[in-house]
């Protein structure tokens, strides 16, 4: 199996990158011989790399800066998102189309479904669904993944910002009205080898397309999730540091927020034999990774 990856530094892309199972190619394609801020140049681009399947993991991610910039979070998330998809209609292979919790406005009291009412409440959300609808409309031989609060040990994300900020701090302020699953890279990347994997072996079952959400198994807040990563830090001998619970309203940022991040997995487990790991376990495993990297350094 060839797959056909966008991106080379973000965080899912790394991981899959470390993942790669055998018996699995993966190229990995980014600028300046891929730039999705073009989109009119994504689809030549990925047919000529002759993939098996096609996993879009490039996005524009910076939500904030969305708000400020959101012509190019929509050419790259939403235009580029269809080319790549577009790209495996014309080659008449799957794509994979990496998306988000930010769809939805967050105002539900309960895990999200696949088939809840979307409405995204950020630029970044509504160019994230924008690429959901030009996927959708390329082609039916799609999955779009749905997934939340991603972290691994590379990149920039919460927990190695937690990390650093616990070497100077002895208590740390984190918004505690905000619910989601923590989801690590390392588990989307072998759960999207997976889906890679039934979409092919099974290229007419309707069940295997579509939209699933797939996250850690379990929720917290922001600062349960960074209590647990503390405490599990103070077990590998850091120092310990205290968490302060504040409201989203005393930390305001430029983009709103969903505040529940919640996603049902129960589609992705049913059609694809797919779950991911508890969050909790999957935390400890990369703050483990992090503190024996800083030790080894």
């Amino acid at each position: 199996m060839r797959i056909v990856v966008t991106g080379w530094t973000g965080q899912i892309v790394r991981a899959m990158l470390e993942r790669v199972p055998a018996g699995v190619e993966i190229v990995a394609l980014r600028r300046p011989e891929l730039d999705l801020a073009i989109p009119r140049t994504v689809a030549p681009t990925l047919r000529a790399a002759r993939p098996d399947v096609i996993v879009n993991a490039a996005a524009y991610t910076a939500v904030d800066q969305a708000e400020s910039e959101p012509d190019l979070a929509m050419r790259v998330n939403g235009e580029a998102a269809g080319e790549a998809a577009c790209a495996a209609a014309a080659l008449g292979i799957p794509v994979i189309q990496i998306s988000t919790d930010y769809v939805f406005d967050g105002a539900l009291d309960r895990p999200y479904r696949e088939d809840d009412p979307v409405g995204p409440v950020s630029a970044y959300g509504r160019s994230k669904l924008a690429g959901e609808r030009a996927v959708a409309a390329a082609t039916e031989n799609h999955a779009i993944l749905r997934t939340a609060w991603v972290y691994s040990p590379f990149g920039r994300n919460f927990l190695r910002t937690m990390l650093g900020l616990g070497e100077t701090r002895e208590e740390v302020a984190v918004v505690a009205d905000q619910l989601g699953s923590p989801t690590s890279a390392l588990d989307i990347a072998e759960a999207v080898f997976g889906v890679a994997r039934n979409l092919l072996a099974r290229p007419g079952d309707p069940s295997l397309r579509g939209v699933f959400h797939m996250s850690g198994q379990g929720e917290t807040s922001w600062a349960g999730l960074a209590e647990a990563l503390f405490a599990d830090a103070a077990a590998l001998g850091r120092k310990p540091v205290a968490v302060r619970p504040i409201p989203t309203s005393a930390y305001p940022t430029p983009a709103r927020r969903p505040s529940n991040s919640r996603l049902d997995g129960g589609r992705l487990a049913a059609a694809h034999g797919i779950a991911l790991p508890h969050w909790r376990g999957s935390v400890r495993d990369c703050v483990e990774r992090l503190i024996a990297a800083e030790q080894g350094a």
